[in-house]
């Protein structure tokens, strides 16, 4: 029992809520469901950061085009 509160201790709500709803094993097929969904659900929320930081820095596509394209040395 004080594994789990200190456990607690570190965890957020939700992340308490999710080990809740978890506390039974799932088929594993459901396991990898759950996985894939919230792989998705990490992914569509870093390309969403990135993408309002090249708004807020103001890069484009055709800058990415230049660092593709030039070699590594000649931007020292």
């Amino acid at each position: 029992m004080a594994a789990d509160l200190e456990i607690s201790g570190h965890l957020n709500e939700q992340q308490v809520m999710m080990l809740r709803l978890l506390k039974n094993p799932l088929p594993e097929q459901d396991f990898l469901e759950m996985r894939r969904l919230a792989v998705k659900l990490l992914s569509k929320q870093l390309d969403e950061a990135i993408e309002d930081w090249e708004e807020k820095e103001g890069i484009k596509a055709s800058d990415y085009e230049d660092l593709k394209n030039g070699h590594f040395r000649s931007m020292s």
